[in-house]
């Protein structure tokens, strides 16, 4: 089993630059946790087979895929639909995740949850890493990204696992105040510090 690095941070803080920015320059392997949820509902699969089971065939597109747009209004007026949604494809998302890490390759792998804190998934690291940014910086990025309101970004912001109780799990912090360039020294020394900490435990020192 390889040396499992978590990744996670709040809206707009960067994660996915980060996450390629290991990937394009240490050829580190990424697990991706919003990619697998919509994997787990792609066509064929015993997640939408489950959901259209629940709520009809009405809750498809033409095409025969999900319509993601419906499922979410839906579940955002019904919160017991929701935790049905949550308690049927979390175990499917968790399974997939510990699957395509238990297949990676390289040195170590990054395992990149958004919902980390919410949803309790530091049992599947070896070490969390959370890339930290000021609300206000957070706030004005989802704004202009997103193309929403102020108030809309708070809202999505403060739906979400707040700064303190990230950094109350974190094992190692990525600051992402400023630009892209203030990144790479920080994820080089976090790299060599993951590529030891990896041969250690293989070792069976850690």
């Amino acid at each position: 089993m390889p040396y499992v690095v978590g990744l996670t941070g709040g809206i707009a803080s960067g994660k996915t630059t980060v996450a390629d920015l290991f990937h394009q320059h240490f050829n580190i392997e990424i697990v991706d946790a919003d990619i697998i949820a919509r994997q787990v509902v792609e066509p064929n699969t015993a997640g939408l087979d489950a959901i259209v089971e629940k709520f009809g065939s009405n809750i498809l597109l033409p095409d025969g895929t999900l319509d993601r747009r419906q499922l979410r209004e839906r579940i955002f007026s019904a919160p017991h639909d929701k935790q049905w949604l949550n308690e049927t494809l979390h175990p499917l998302i968790r399974a997939e995740m510990a699957h395509q890490v238990a297949q990676s390759q390289s040195s170590y792998v990054l395992l990149v949850v958004p919902l980390l804190v919410e949803g309790g998934l530091q049992s599947m690291t070896d070490c969390v890493l959370v890339v930290d940014v000021d609300k206000e910086i957070q706030l004005s990025r989802t704004m202009e990204r997103d193309k929403v309101s102020r108030e809309q970004a708070l809202n999505i912001v403060n739906s979400q696992a707040n700064r303190q109780e990230r950094l109350a799990i974190a094992d190692e912090i990525i600051k992402n105040n400023s630009n892209t360039d203030s990144l790479l020294p920080q994820i080089e020394a976090l790299h060599a510090k993951f590529v030891a900490s990896s041969k250690n435990r293989q070792q069976g020192t850690l």
